[in-house]
């Protein structure tokens, strides 16, 4: 069953999906503090139409969206980010300070992931991305803090994924903005048994040792929820922080075990990720889900070969 376009978590929070390949496999966040409004991660251009009308059944102002925050460049993340300041005039972008450039020039960001995507499919999925003006973007070092209504929001420096990852703490949904940090854990990756959550180590700066202290960085802050763009609010646990740690540390070794070649590795990530989800759910049939892993483990696979062979180089 697909997940409706927009639901309310509490604590202020509505989790909007981005109209992203399918329904149910990205997401993103409006965020209401008093009079104000911030929104978290953009989702590409096809998001902007569910969050406008999500603020017009509001009764809320666009000259009230106060901050729009990408978690990093990522087009599934912040391919919307351009398109909604031209929304919100009062509105300033917060990225991390090496992302700011590709969102107020984006040419080489979008030339990057047309190479990786392919012309035909990059137009569909992310549309036109539009230039944010550089007077209207902050550069946020690690630790910055918003306030938003009063309610403060720390963005924190979360490399691994990407070296310009940030994610951002609400203290008051004790809950975490991850991006691709925490990965993803989409709807059936979940069963009455477990929650599933599979890295992403998509090209083109992962880095394993990073991305594992950025985990326990969350971890630290005694989270009660992970707010993911892929997909939705998760409970946190450190069952979950701990496996994906050791997901990480297995696809090294499945790199070095594949020499860095993309189709092999696709193949053993898949046949890997199969195997810890039915860990979760003992005998539950999985072979028929293998087919639903091939888009992540194929960016995955692109990643993890790109940093196993510039080890090498």
């Amino acid at each position: 069953m697909e997940p409706p376009v927009t639901e309310s978590l509490g604590f202020g929070i509505t989790r909007i999906d981005a109209g992203y390949i399918e329904p149910g496999t990205a997401s993103f966040y409006l965020l209401q503090a008093g009079t104000e409004c911030a929104v978290i991660d953009t989702g590409t251009v096809h998001g902007l139409p569910p969050l406008l009308r999500l603020l017009q059944d509001r009764e809320i102002s666009p000259g009230r969206v106060r901050y729009v925050i990408p978690t990093h460049v990522h087009l599934d993340h912040a391919g919307g980010a351009g398109l909604m300041m031209q929304h919100f005039p009062e509105a300033k972008l917060v990225v991390h300070p090496r992302g700011a450039r590709h969102l107020i020039d984006p040419q080489k960001l979008v030339s990057a992931s047309r190479q990786v995507f392919g012309e035909a499919r990059f137009d569909r999925l992310y549309g036109d991305i539009v230039p944010v003006p550089e007077g209207r973007v902050i550069a946020a070092e690690d630790g910055h803090p918003l306030d938003l209504g009063g309610r403060e929001l720390v963005l924190r420096h979360t490399p691994g994924h990407a070296d310009h990852h940030l994610c951002v703490w609400d203290k008051v949904s004790r809950g975490w903005f991850s991006g691709d940090v925490f990965g993803l854990s989409y709807q059936w990756f979940r069963t009455a048994r477990a929650d599933y959550c599979m890295p992403t180590t998509t090209p083109s700066q992962f880095r394993p040792e990073a991305l594992k202290k950025s985990i326990d960085l969350l971890a630290a802050a005694s989270p009660e929820r992970i707010f993911l763009t892929h997909y939705s609010e998760l409970a946190y646990s450190d069952r979950l922080r701990q496996s994906l740690q050791e997901q990480i540390d297995h696809y090294v070794v499945l790199a070095a075990e594949h020499g860095g070649q993309v189709p092999q590795l696709e193949e053993a990530i898949i046949d890997y990720s199969l195997e810890c989800f039915s860990a979760l759910n003992p005998g539950m049939e999985v072979a028929e889900l293998r087919e639903r892993f091939r888009h992540d483990a194929q960016l995955n696979a692109q990643g993890l070969a790109y940093w196993h062979n510039r080890q090498l180089a």
